[in-house]
């Protein structure tokens, strides 16, 4: 039987980011998905135009009828749009009998709030020490630890207080980073940088949701944190390397990339 895995996030009718990328994902690295949707959008490769966050309660109805009937492995959490859905996902979150990777995309790629500030003060108090892994990049971990990030030393600096804050491991992206894209893990055995190249493009549209779907597939088949996210990196890499060319603005990743 095939592993399952579990998205909670955001739509995107353009199939580069959100539940779409989740799922699309997940079904490469050979898991079956399930999705919850938080919030639709109105978007393509070039603009955001419209959010509508979906009512808390609805949220909860589709996480409790997924649990009664096909329960997950491994679930992920990314754009959940406002306090009540997150009060609502930590709720449920207090059952999960399996790791939550928690995305906290405050933001689009085109600059759309996707998390206002009571919802992130909520992500803070409620998500943070429910999550198996924590996955901000450079800005979202500056902007939750309360620490501005240049470099790696301030990135081990701002794991270190988001520890403190509740979260038992965290990813640090490092895509904002000059140089290579570094992103720094830290868990309770310390350190562990995972390098790549830097691609110059502009086809990153939904990077961030495909590297914690792919985290959370590995997870669901069984693999322990390092490992997934070494194995979702190659990934995430080779998906912007190849990727298609589609759209007039930033275009998505090659979901059909190879996993190793």
């Amino acid at each position: 039987m095939a592993p399952i895995a579990l998205t909670i996030a955001g739509s995107d009718p353009s199939g580069g980011a959100g539940i779409q990328a989740d799922l699309k994902t997940f079904h490469q690295f050979g898991v079956y998905g399930e999705a919850v949707v938080t919030l639709l959008t109105v978007q393509n490769t070039m603009r955001v135009s419209r959010v509508e966050v979906l009512p808390a309660e609805l949220v909860f109805e589709q996480l409790d009828a997924v649990l009664r009937d096909i329960p997950p492995a491994a679930a992920k959490s990314g754009a959940l749009g406002s306090a009540a859905i997150v009060e609502a996902v930590a709720r449920a979150a207090r059952d999960f009998a399996f790791p939550l990777v928690v995305d906290p995309v405050t933001i689009s790629k085109h600059g759309a709030a996707l998390l206002d500030e009571p919802a992130g003060e909520a992500v803070r108090a409620l998500l943070l020490p429910r999550a198996a892994l924590f996955t901000p990049n450079v800005p979202e971990a500056a902007a939750f630890s309360g620490i501005p990030i240049q470099s790696l030393d301030d990135a081990r600096r701002a794991a270190g207080r988001l520890h403190q804050m509740g979260a038992r491991a965290v990813l640090i992206k490092g895509g904002h980073f000059s140089g290579d894209a570094t992103d720094l893990f830290s868990d309770a055995a310390g350190f562990q940088e995972f390098p790549a190249p830097r691609i110059s493009t502009r086809q990153t549209h939904g990077a961030g949701c495909t590297y914690s779907a792919a985290i959370t597939a590995g997870l669901a088949a069984g693999c322990k944190l390092p490992e997934a996210i070494a194995r979702a990196k190659r990934f995430i890499h080779e998906a912007i390397r190849t990727a298609p060319g589609l759209g007039c603005g930033s275009g998505p990743l090659n979901h059909h990339a190879e996993v190793s």
